[in-house]
């Protein structure tokens, strides 16, 4: 299972340990602030009837990263980023970090 880390913990393990920041967040959302050097992966896209499930993003994922990058998933509030640390993990991710 993957771990639950805070803000400062996330900001240490991509300073220090080369962790890579995927921010999953919708694209509105990113563009209107991000932590530096972080990339966006929308786990949901913004659309007319609210929010709907990203069907390509464990494909964009798997292109971009391989299975044993070390991930900090972020996203707003935690619920997107705990799903979507549960899917990369499901997919065969072994280093990521929520």
């Amino acid at each position: 299972m993957f771990r639950r880390v805070s803000p400062q913990e996330a900001r240490e393990l991509i300073e220090r340990e080369g962790y890579v920041h995927v921010d999953v967040r919708s694209v509105p959302e990113f563009q209107a602030g991000h932590p530096e050097g972080a990339y966006n992966v929308p786990l949901m896209h913004m659309g007319p009837g609210g929010m709907a499930p990203n069907p390509e993003f464990l494909a964009v994922m798997q292109k971009a990263f391989p299975p044993d990058t070390r991930l900090v998933i972020g996203c707003k509030a935690g619920g997107r980023s705990a799903r979507a640390a549960a899917m990369l993990e499901s997919a065969g991710y072994t280093n990521v970090v929520d």
